[in-house]
C-alpha cells in the first residue's frame, strides 16, 4: 500500500491527468478531490498536532537586537532517537548552550547547500529539455543580496561570520 505522501502524489497526477496540467492553487486541486471523494481527513494525533502548531509558532518568533539585527528567538537542532526516530530539540538562542547554537548552524547550512542543490538542477534540467529558449541561470553567490538586505534593514556591516 502506498503511504500518505505517494498517494496525495497520484492524487495530483489524477487531477492533472483529468482537469489539465495548467499552473494551479492547490486550494482547488484539495476542493476538487474532496468534492470527488477521493480524499478523506486521517485520524489526528492531537500530541503531534500540537507539537507541529508549537513549532510553527516557535519558528516565526523574531527579536530585534540592540545593533538592530532580526534574528530567530528559537532554533531547533534535529536529532536522531536510538530507535531511528527523528525529533526536533528546540531552545531559546539568547540562553541556548553553544553546542546547540552550533549545531542548527551546521544544520541550517546543509539545508541552504541542499536547496540550492535542488534548484541547479531544477535549472540544468530545464535547459536541457528546452535547448531551442534561452538558458535560464542562477547565481549561487548570495553575499551581495544579503549586504543588500542590511542595507534595506538599516544595518551596519559587522562583517560577523
Amino acid at each position: 500500500m502506498a503511504n500518505y505522501k505517494e498517494q496525495l502524489r497520484k492524487l495530483w497526477q489524477q487531477y492533472r491527468n483529468e482537469v489539465g496540467t495548467d499552473p494551479v492553487d492547490l486550494q482547488t486541486v484539495a476542493a476538487w478531490a474532496i468534492d470527488k471523494g477521493l480524499w478523506h481527513p486521517r485520524p489526528i494525533d492531537l500530541s503531534a498536532s500540537l507539537a507541529n502548531d508549537l513549532a510553527q509558532a516557535l519558528r516565526e518568533e523574531k527579536r530585534i537586537d540592540k545593533s538592530g539585527r532580526e534574528y530567530r528567538a528559537n532554533i531547533p537542532v534535529r536529532q536522531k532517537t536510538k530507535t531511528g526516530q527523528t525529533l526536533f530539540e528546540w531552545a531559546d538562542i539568547d540562553d541556548a548552550p553553544r553546542k546547540h547554537v552550533e549545531k542548527n548552524v551546521q544544520q541550517e547550512r546543509r539545508s541552504i547547500a541542499s536547496d540550492c542543490y535542488a534548484l541547479a538542477m531544477k535549472v540544468e534540467h530545464y535547459n536541457e529539455a528546452h535547448p531551442t529558449e534561452e538558458p535560464l541561470q542562477v547565481i549561487m553567490n548570495f553575499e551581495e543580496d544579503v549586504e543588500e538586505m542590511k542595507i534595506a534593514n538599516g544595518i551596519e556591516d559587522n562583517k560577523v561570520a
